[in-house]
């Protein structure tokens, strides 16, 4: 990256993390089961509600429980089911023509993080019907109330549940890309472990990893604070201790409520402290080829910290003492190097793959420039890449 860029880049930077402190930021209220939501809508009295749910979800009958007592409390219920695993625009629009049609005075998201997506671009469209979804792409493009927005995951990764931001596919320009505001953070969370027992282990994984990917993303930056990488300690800790459990047993409750906390902690680290390359990659990948989210993440995340090299070193060295995958005693680069290699090992376990045989060579700088105009200059990454010191991490990714 030329020296004019990356001064400009951090100090943009610098000036979103002096910032911190005064931002707008908050954290959900907190509900442990579905079945108390429609006390909480009869509270503030509404009596018409969209529901947003993953179709599989729905059709498993997760959300039957909710929807009847939604009835029995006199709430009525619209439901969009969202099947896609990266909502597009098109996804979002029908949403917000459901709620519109329904009167609705609230929106539950139900699922995972494609199903929240949907739901936070959609009460963005709702409070801002002027603006296209285009417009409200990149940061603090929404600025305004959102109808009240309870969301309640079924997967344990995206952290969508208190997080600002939301990530649409735009199918038209192949493209996929995050909307940021704080009128998108929901302002309830319900951790229900009910919702994911019996989860597939490939989701689980992925979920998991995604997770993760959130929390070092968010701890080796330059914009962390006390909250923050307390956040993203917690998450690595309790995904050490619990990922592997709730993957090889889907019904491992305690396993499962763990790890819904640490997509919880690392939701607030990351919506705080942002992301890095890994996330512009992935996004470019799944805009492109419809790779999920969560998959991307995990298989990107071991190239992305092995070309950041010494510029993370020791932050690496810390997360991997908290997660007791090396002694304490261990050098910085060692103990680095074997956080990497925990992560490698936990996808190669999983049987996730090493690289994208979807990738296309003739892709690869437009993917990159998508990647690099994301990335730069908000993502306080530990070492700055341009689009063609991005472009040999997509030939890595690339089946050999």
């Amino acid at each position: 990256m030329k020296p004019i860029q990356r001064l400009f880049c951090r100090a943009v930077q610098l000036g979103f993390r002096a910032a911190l402190p005064i931002l707008p930021y908050r954290q959900p209220k907190l509900l442990t089961h579905l079945g108390e939501i429609p006390p909480l809508l009869a509270q503030k009295r509404i009596s018409s509600v969209l529901l947003v749910a993953d179709g599989t979800v729905r059709d498993l009958g997760l959300t039957a429980p909710l929807e009847q007592a939604l009835a029995g409390a006199g709430i009525a219920c619209a439901v969009y089911e969202q099947r896609r695993p990266n909502p597009t625009i098109d996804n979002v629009e029908a949403a917000r023509g459901v709620y519109l049609s329904a009167n609705a005075g609230a929106i539950i998201a139900v699922g995972g993080g494609s199903a929240m997506d949907c739901a936070k671009v959609a009460g963005a469209r709702i409070a801002r019907p002027r603006k296209s979804v285009q417009k409200m792409r990149g940061l603090l493009r929404v600025t305004w109330p959102t109808p009240l927005l309870i969301a309640a995951p079924t997967t344990a990764g995206t952290g969508s549940e208190t997080t600002l931001a939301a990530v649409i596919t735009d199918e038209r320009a192949k493209h996929k890309y995050p909307i940021n505001d704080f009128a998108l953070i929901p302002d309830v969370a319900v951790l229900d472990a009910q919702l994911t027992l019996g989860l597939p282990p490939f989701v689980t994984a992925t979920t998991g990893l995604d997770a993760l990917t959130h929390a070092v993303e968010a701890y080796i930056g330059r914009s962390t604070n006390a909250l923050t990488r307390r956040m993203a300690e917690e998450a690595v800790e309790t995904i050490a201790r619990c990922l592997r459990r709730a993957v090889n047993d889907g019904q491992d409750l305690e396993a499962r409520q763990g790890m819904l906390r640490a997509a919880y902690c690392a939701g607030i680290a990351f919506t705080r402290s942002y992301v890095g390359y890994v996330h512009g990659i992935a996004h470019s990948l799944g805009g492109q080829y419809g790779i999920a989210h969560g998959l991307a993440n995990a298989v990107i995340l071991p190239h992305v910290l092995r070309r950041y090299g010494p510029a993370c070193e020791k932050k690496l060295a810390h997360l991997a003492r908290v997660a007791s995958v090396t002694q304490p005693q261990t050098p910085d680069a060692q103990a680095a190097e074997a956080f990497i290699r925990w992560i490698e090992d936990m996808n190669r376990d999983f049987d996730l793959p090493t690289t994208f045989p979807q990738i296309v060579r003739e892709d690869i700088p437009r993917m990159a420039r998508h990647a690099a105009q994301e990335s730069n200059p908000l993502y306080p990454v530990p070492l700055l890449l341009d689009q063609q010191e991005l472009e040999p991490l997509y030939l890595e990714l690339m089946e050999a």
